[in-house]
């Protein structure tokens, strides 16, 4: 039905969007939307939405047209959607395609219809500097070389190119997915992660082979890359974050597929082997001896015959790999993640150099679908002891937030929490930003501690333990933010942080959201929090991606945490 009081939208004319939660129509509503607005946050009651070209070019790459759009927001209305809309979205959406990169006889050419345009573009100072000698009146020539950097400027000028140039083949490889595992465990690709694939390749069709693929932690985004380099069944460079991340990926490839074990390379700090499918951490690409040096290892893109590149967690891709990125277009990429949000608001240059997104699902539909576990969150508050409030008062700005983070009655509250979860179906991370304050925790409580500073063997070892239940307990610094496989954990204490970093707290989650043995168990997140302190502003800012994705945190005071605590029932019973 057109727009009604009934429904569950509110559309306004500065391109936000309110969605009702408890409507009838809320979940329809929502799906029909979400293609091509960006979700700014979903708290209990009112989902808020935003109309941004960004999200509006990602639908349009998608395939999705500006008249669909309009008519899901029509349909879903309560009133009249505001009169300027309309025109504004088909402005916007009409931007992207309006030129194209494609081939002429083995050429690469910038192509637009729209004379006028081309003309503003060809005297543009951002865009002429990449554009070759005019040979049609809506056409250039362009260097290959040229075809990622054109593209960023491009965009930034507010007119994204479709690239329908084209990928190199890429090195042939053999491979294919397993129905059994090595592990002997029955293996099936989820639909969602067929059909997160598939959107990504198109068929082998021009418009596919480079995009996004946007899935919560434990959701199995690996699995989606697997799926991807079985089908594509070409040479793969996979990057990832760290050692950690590059042996995950490794066991997964060996497991699910039927690729002998030689054919599986890393090129890490302690490896430099390439072979058919090579995995490499970030780390080691954007190695250089200091900053007037060229990257030494930026060989890897280029030297070998690669038909997919693999970027895991891309929204965290380092300045330096964007540069490498836009020299290497003619290769398939694909990019992982569990968010688009990057905190230095580089989203337009994944756009551009990695692709479009081309497959998103809310981290509630799934936890919904049991594919990820509940998760329940909690921030607990505590006060600074009277010495520490003195030299939080006398700290500079900067240490303030240091002060706070590593304040020592944290470690009062983390023994009470692992009193509390001593069941032999616990796996309890306690995470944390501050190396001091860790090795206080893991010595106090004699738990094993993984730092950067953990040689690799060892990380491994302790991760192994972890997941056969050897070991019920970890203390991690930042090196377990991401891509470590520890399925069974489910409760993770965070201690300290990085500032107010929204990708820090979504990674942090993703830990502890795979589904669990027993089906229904809930993952518990808690995260320490000094009252009255610069800590307590940053919290704030580092919860606002998850209460996006609808969570909610629990807000507990010291105090009960304590009046629950063992030692405290003894008290009152004597």
């Amino acid at each position: 039905m057109p727009y009604h009081p009934a429904n569950p939208l509110i559309v306004q004319g500065d391109r936000t969007i309110l969605l009702e939660v408890d409507n009838p129509r809320f979940e329809e509503a929502r799906d029909a939307i979400a293609p091509f607005a960006e979700l700014e946050k979903s708290p209990e009651h009112i989902h808020t939405y935003r109309l941004t070209p960004l999200s509006l070019w990602n639908a349009a790459a998608a395939g999705m047209t500006a008249d669909e759009m309009i008519a899901a927001l029509d349909r879903f209305s309560k009133f009249p959607i505001p009169a300027n809309l309309a025109p504004d979205l088909l402005d916007l959406v009409g931007r992207y395609g309006r030129v194209r990169l494609n081939r002429v006889d083995g050429v690469l050419r910038l192509t637009c219809d729209d004379r006028a345009l081309l003309e503003e573009l060809g005297r543009n100072k951002r865009v002429r500097e990449y554009l070759g000698k005019r040979v049609e009146v809506d056409s250039y020539e362009v260097d290959d070389a040229y075809r990622g950097v054109l593209k960023q400027a491009l965009i930034a000028v507010g007119y994204p190119a479709e690239d329908l140039a084209g990928y190199t083949p890429g090195a042939p490889l053999e491979v294919a997915l397993r129905e059994t595992a090595r592990s002997g465990a029955t293996f099936r690709v989820r639909d969602y992660q067929r059909m997160a694939f598939e959107a990504f390749h198109n068929n082998g069709d021009a418009r596919g082979g480079s995009g996004v693929i946007v899935l919560p932690c434990g959701a199995g985004k690996t699995i989606v890359g697997i799926a991807a380099l079985a089908a594509i069944g070409r040479k793969t460079l996979i990057l990832t974050t760290s050692t950690t991340a590059v042996e995950q990926w490794k066991r997964e490839i060996l497991d699910k597929t039927d690729i002998p074990e030689e054919q599986v390379a890393l090129y890490t700090g302690d490896s430099k082997a390439i072979a058919p499918i090579t995995l490499a951490t970030y780390q080691i690409v954007t190695y250089r001896p200091d900053r007037a040096s060229e990257f030494p290892h930026f060989h890897i893109f280029n030297e070998q015959d690669w038909g997919l590149i693999i970027y895991d967690e891309v929204h965290l891709l380092p300045a330096p790999v964007f540069r490498a990125t836009a020299d290497i277009q003619a290769r398939r990429r694909l990019g992982l993640t569990a968010t688009l949000v990057r905190e230095d608001g580089r989203e337009e240059d994944v756009f551009s150099l990695i692709g479009p997104k081309k497959f998103d699902v809310p981290w509630r539909v799934l936890e919904q679908k049991g594919w990820i576990a509940e998760a329940r969150c909690h921030e607990v508050r505590l006060s600074l002891p009277e010495p520490i409030r003195m030299e939080y008062a006398l700290a500079d700005w900067r240490d303030k937030f240091r002060v706070a983070s590593e304040n020592e009655t944290k470690e009062d509250l983390v023994a009470i929490l692992l009193d509390r979860f001593t069941g032999p179906d616990d796996r309890v991370l306690i995470i944390g930003q501050y190396l001091k304050q860790l090795k206080r925790i893991s010595e106090r409580f004699c738990v094993p501690l993984i730092t950067g500073q953990t040689s690799n063997p060892e990380r491994e070892t302790l991760y192994r333990r972890f997941r056969e239940g050897e070991i019920r307990r970890l203390v991690l610094s930042k090196v377990g933010n991401f891509a470590i496989d520890l399925p069974d954990a489910n409760v993770m204490i965070q201690i300290s942080g990085t500032f107010g970093s929204r990708q820090e707290e979504a990674q942090r989650l993703g830990r502890i959201l795979r589904p669990k043995a027993r089906s229904g168990d809930p993952a518990l997140f808690f995260t320490l929090v000094s009252r009255d302190t610069r800590e307590m502003d940053f919290a704030l800012h580092r919860q606002l991606f998850l209460t996006e994705q609808g969570y909610t945190y629990t807000i507990i005071d010291e105090s009960e945490l304590r009046s629950e605590s063992p030692a405290s029932r003894h008290h009152k019973a004597s």
